[in-house]
């Protein structure tokens, strides 16, 4: 069961302006990395379902911070289903994500009053999630359907969009200025963020500062 309300989820996001995204099939490594990401200043957390172990390792992950770390938001990417996301809800998911929009995933969502943030690639699919209630829609793959360029076209007729890019994001000062700048709400990073060799270094004070550097990039562009 969810621990923060949607609205909750909502304002820290758009607050922090970056969601890290990760996913570790070691619940003390998936701890340690949840732990790291708030040090840096982001207590929302995207842990990806794209392993074979995804779901109990999430599961203690939610334990783990439910105690030790409760300012941590954990929410679930890569969901593609509605019984899936039932799932991950039922294991204290406070967000669903997924790498395209799903009906039943939002009614879901919706009925349960859990965040849904759904992958879409045209102003169409946009739209479309918004009428069934996206507050926030991811544009995924970022890069590919026209980099911040589109999401400096779509906001021009739709001001009230609200975007994350995710994939063609990197942790550099450039990058996530030229996608905040052209109106990204917040921009989603994984791997350029959490890199492989840094996990396997056990360098968890490094991705804490390296996330701190990204929300203070993030910051600089929206001039707060």
């Amino acid at each position: 069961m969810a621990q923060f309300s949607r609205l909750e989820v909502i304002i820290r996001i758009l607050d922090t302006g970056l969601i890290p995204l990760f996913y570790n099939g070691d619940p003390k490594i998936s701890i340690e990395l949840a732990a790291a990401c708030s040090r840096g200043g982001s207590g929302v957390i995207e842990f990806t379902n794209r392993g074979e172990l995804a779901y109990p390792v999430f599961t203690e992950l939610v334990k783990h911070v439910s105690t030790s770390a409760p300012s941590i938001i954990p929410g679930v990417g890569s969901i593609v289903d509605a019984p899936t996301a039932a799932l991950f809800i039922a294991s204290g998911a406070n967000f669903i994500v997924g790498p395209g929009f799903n009906p039943e995933i939002s009614r879901l969502c919706n009925r349960r009053k859990i965040l849904y943030i759904p992958g879409c690639t045209t102003e169409t699919e946009i739209s479309t999630a918004e009428e069934f209630g996206a507050e926030i829609c991811k544009v995924f793959p970022g890069e590919t359907v026209g980099g911040p360029a589109f999401i400096k076209a779509v906001m021009a007729p739709c001001p009230w969009h609200r975007l994350i890019p995710t994939g063609g994001v990197d942790a550099t000062e450039t990058s996530i200025t030229e996608w905040i700048k052209a109106g990204a709400a917040a921009v989603g990073l994984g791997s350029k963020l959490i890199t492989t060799q840094a996990v396997k270094n056990k360098d968890f004070d490094g991705i804490a500062a390296k996330v701190a550097d990204c929300i203070g990039w993030i910051r600089k562009a929206q001039n707060k």
